[in-house]
């Protein structure tokens, strides 16, 4: 005879239970942007958002959830910075502050993966890690946006010898 409950206990209705919660409150927020009553308070749905989704990834454990809170995040705090107090910034320190804002998304995603994850997962560095780079370029003025240019010029030739050396390197 199996000795098993037939209802779950508890502890197993606690993710449904927090995931309901979640998608209730992503719904409020959708309606309330909807009918217009967010209008001057729309910049805060994005990071609401990812604020709703890092909680259920923390409050679950589940990592993958974590993914799209971290972007949602970073997407909505470089909105809001760039929508509330530097509105009027020159358009390089824009892009800057939108890209560092974006990588803080990926740097938490990492950061988080040490609880959520049953390993430490490093691979949101990469591209927040890019990001950081592009942002630090665009900080630096004219020279960092030339070498962002130079770059931009020469990332196609580096994946085509990237790509021969990695057909070389199978043939040896």
């Amino acid at each position: 005879m199996n000795s098993q409950p037939l209802t779950p206990n508890r502890s197993q209705h606690r993710p449904a239970l927090i995931g309901g919660i979640i998608l209730i409150g992503i719904g409020v927020l959708a309606l309330l942007a909807q009918l217009g009553l967010l209008e001057n308070l729309g910049f805060l749905f994005l990071p609401a958002l990812g604020a709703l989704f890092l909680i259920w990834g923390l409050a679950t454990r589940t990592f993958g959830l974590i993914i799209p809170g971290g972007i949602l995040a970073g997407i909505g705090l470089g909105i809001g910075l760039l929508q509330g107090p530097l509105a009027n910034a020159a358009e390089p320190l824009q892009g800057a502050v939108f890209m560092l804002s974006f990588a803080a998304g990926w740097g938490l995603i990492a950061l988080l993966s040490l609880i959520t994850a049953d390993t430490p997962q490093w691979w949101p560095l990469i591209p927040g890690g890019i990001l950081a780079v592009i942002g630090g370029l665009l900080l630096a003025g004219e020279t960092g946006v030339r070498i962002l240019e130079i770059i931009g010029y020469a990332w196609p030739a580096i994946l085509i010898v990237l790509g021969l050396w990695i057909l070389w390197r199978r043939r040896s």
